[in-house]
């Protein structure tokens, strides 16, 4: 091969880079957008305005939910001041007068219960001034035909004790207590003491804010 020939090949091979780079010039848009790095859209407009949206609601359901939280807490702290103003005091209240109802009835029962011959008028009398009503009346009637005479006579003394007792009913102004009694009885006849035991219910009813035996039932 000449050297002209040569020539001619490489200026062949010229003109024919240049058009493949012409082509690829001319398929590529003029109008391309650039691309954008991934790193791009962390500068996105919107993407701020979206998070500040997302944590100003999780903390509005925070304090919502804090708010809540304090209410119910206020709410059973109210609750328990009213419980114990209102139901602890009327619980004294109904066991202080309970207490009271059970005194009286025990008192009373012992009253009704022990007599002497050489004290009964003195054993009458206090025995009476723990009863009310119809059974007071009973009482008086009994104990001046049957009891005084039979005491008398035979010198008959009885002691009672109460072992326990408890409320059954209570209301303002009246009450019901049973007791369980220990009585001992002495006579000319039997001078050493016999033990009985039994159970009264007695109902008791509020005077001049006393508690009085209105009747006096064995059961």
């Amino acid at each position: 091969m000449t050297a002209d020939e040569t020539s001619v090949d490489e200026k062949a091979a010229i003109d024919r880079e240049d058009e493949v780079a012409e082509t690829v010039d001319a398929e590529e848009p003029e109008d391309a957008a650039p691309v954008e790095d991934a790193d791009d859209h962390d500068g996105m407009p919107g993407r701020p305005k979206r998070m500040a949206a997302w944590v100003k609601k999780r903390t509005s359901g925070k304090i919502l939910a804090a708010a809540l939280a304090c209410l119910v807490v206020a709410s059973l702290a109210l609750l328990g001041a009213t419980y114990w103003f209102f139901y602890r005091q009327d619980s004294a209240t109904d066991t202080a007068v309970a207490k009271s109802a059970i005194n009286a009835a025990s008192e009373g029962t012992v009253a009704v219960l022990s007599y002497s011959p050489d004290t009964l008028d003195r054993d009458f009398s206090s025995a009476k001034s723990h009863l009310t009503g119809d059974f007071l009346s009973y009482y008086d009637q009994f104990t001046q035909q049957i009891v005084a005479p039979a005491a008398k006579q035979k010198s008959v003394k009885t002691t009672a004790v109460v072992l326990r007792a408890a409320v059954s009913d209570l209301r303002p102004d009246s009450a019901v207590v049973l007791l369980f009694v220990n009585q001992s009885t002495q006579s000319k006849d039997r001078p050493e003491p016999t033990f009985t035991s039994s159970s009264v219910s007695v109902r008791l009813t509020k005077a001049d804010g006393k508690w009085l035996i209105s009747s006096f039932n064995p059961v």
